[in-house]
């Protein structure tokens, strides 16, 4: 409808002697309005320096296919309002039922390279609710991109050098010695706690035996040992959660190839590395930055940002049009500086889009949720997941934008009602299915439903939801623009919320037969929807709840 809207708007502006210029379309703020709306004469009041309600006026006298509408509307300053006529609307709901996810993705990539990089979690402990809400967005963003044209990669950054890791090592082996009997060993004062280390310290021991090893080489084994084993639970983990990634890259690696080093040579030659007071810097100030950033501490030691700046280099360097990282809000601070990376290389800043995700409050009928014995200082994912299902934890995830705050009920996500948002949405299309049974059961023939007489759905519910089914293309196209796949969320909630009480007030199975296919074929256009919503967020389709 839009597509169709943009089109006779444009042959209607060049009727009037100019280029149409960027057409905005957009859903009116109120029903009564009408089904799509444009500021199109507004934009063009400069051009032919007319009053905006004028043009309005020439561009809706020039509009050849007017039988598309059922009226047209001019409102305030200049608005033109569109409602669509019922013939037209019905003919879009056959395509819709004919074509599938076809009629309803947007092609807007265009074959668009993306790379987004999402969770990379420490390997130093379990996956806890910040790192799963990072995990949601992640995998819904990059199926919503991949299902818009784009070409999208997937990966994880492995924080596998480092203090981090080198302070897990210490941990593990410390509990490991504790262990073989020396409990007076000391455990490092910011060390790893949490159930999870003494069972790291006793699968370590269970392979290396009781043999004390010197103090450095046995810190460093249980290292070895305990990241790796981490980084196998992190995995196990998004598996659960039905996340997957294309790539894993190893922070180590860029140091074992020279990359990091590389990173720093080729930023020197460009002027951007300086050194000063036994440091080496990176000129962050010459792009906006507030204080340039070390690089190379007086001791020789990279900081952070050094592997930071060869991984972003990397990820220039294999040719992707747009690179997206996911990171926790706590880290926006680091935007700056890694945009200054991106154009100390070549690249303007917007290649980087950095996406932040805030902090999830777990509670329990309204109040805060202890911490996790196992974790020691959160809840982990997985705790969350074994209570409430992986599907209803995503899918609470995308109930808000990442970059707000998250309450997650753990009672709310377990009831049965409307209250619960991820049951509401996925009860409506086992629903659906339980209807189609039913009509099969009753001997009603549910092939060919786009042949069904449309016409017959001319209750106002029905109008309603059969322009919710239509405007969902334009919901997953601004969605994949602004990179914003918990619209696609709010979306199933409101369909979810108009076929209920339609399902309570109407019966889908009547006596009438041309009626109970009609129905049938809205039934089965909401279901389409539906699993394609569900797709883009990764989420089941149950067919019976």
């Amino acid at each position: 409808m839009k597509k169709k809207l943009h089109d006779i708007i444009e042959q209607a502006v060049n009727q009037l002697g100019v280029s149409a210029p960027e057409i905005v379309i957009e859903l009116p703020k109120e029903e009564s309005f009408g089904d799509l709306a444009t500021p199109a004469a507004m934009s063009l009041s400069k051009i032919l320096k007319k009053p905006p309600r004028k043009i309005a006026e020439d561009i809706v006298n020039a509009i050849a296919e007017k039988d598309v509408f059922e009226k047209i509307d001019i409102a305030g300053p200049g608005f033109i309002n569109f409602t669509f006529s019922k013939q037209y609307i019905y003919s879009e709901l056959k395509s819709l039922i004919n074509e599938g996810s076809g009629f309803l993705r947007a092609a807007v990539g265009k074959g668009r390279r993306i790379q987004i990089e999402f969770v990379s979690a420490n390997p130093t402990g379990p996956l806890h609710l910040g790192h799963g809400r990072g995990a949601a967005v992640g995998a819904a963003l990059s199926n919503l991109l991949n299902a818009a044209g784009y070409k999208v990669e997937k990966e994880f950054y492995v924080n596998d050098a480092g203090r981090q890791v080198s302070l897990l090592g210490e941990s593990v082996f410390a509990r490991y010695i504790q262990l073989c009997g020396n409990e007076s060993y000391p455990f490092p004062e910011d060390g790893y706690r949490g159930d999870y280390i003494t069972g790291l310290a006793k699968e370590y021991r269970e392979k290396v035996g009781d043999v004390c090893r010197d103090l450095k080489n046995g810190i460093i084994a249980a290292r070895e040992f305990a990241y790796k084993k981490m980084l196998e639970v992190i995995k196990q983990d998004l598996k659960e959660f039905n996340v997957t990634f294309d790539t894993w890259q190893s922070e180590r690696e860029l140091y074992e190839k020279g990359e990091v080093a590389q990173a720093i040579s080729d930023l020197k030659k460009r002027d951007y590395i300086y050194e000063e007071e036994g440091a080496v810097w990176f000129r962050s100030t010459a792009f906006g930055d507030d204080k340039d950033r070390v690089v190379v501490k007086k001791d020789g030691e990279h900081t952070y940002f050094a592997p930071d700046i060869a991984y972003h280099r990397k990820k220039i360097q294999k040719g992707f049009d747009e690179l997206i990282d996911i990171w926790g809000a706590d880290h926006h601070g680091y935007i700056p500086r890694m945009q200054a990376v991106i154009q100390a290389l070549g690249y303007p800043k917007e290649r980087l889009k950095v996406l932040l995700v805030q902090i999830v409050s777990l509670l329990r009928g309204g109040k805060p949720v202890q911490m996790s014995k196992r974790a020691g200082e959160f809840v982990t994912l997985k705790e969350v997941m074994d209570e409430v299902g992986a599907d209803t934890t995503k899918f609470i995830f995308l109930t808000r934008r990442p970059d707000s705050h998250l309450e997650f009920d753990l009672e709310l996500a377990k009831a049965q009602s409307s209250e619960n948002p991820v049951f509401y949405v996925q009860y409506a299309n086992a629903r659906i299915n339980s209807i189609f049974a039913h009509a099969k059961e009753q001997g009603i023939n549910i092939e060919r439903l786009q042949d069904a007489y449309f016409s017959l759905l001319s209750l106002p519910e029905e109008m309603r939801i059969i322009k919710k089914l239509l405007s969902y293309q334009m919901v997953f196209e601004g969605a994949a623009i602004a990179h914003e796949p918990h619209r696609i969320t709010f979306y199933l909630q409101e369909l979810a919320g108009m076929f209920h009480p339609y399902y309570h007030k109407y019966k889908v199975v009547t006596d009438d037969a041309k009626l109970t296919t009609a129905r049938l074929a809205l039934c089965e256009a909401i279901r389409i929807v539906l699993k394609d919503g569900f797709e883009i967020l990764g989420l089941s389709a149950p067919e019976r709840m």
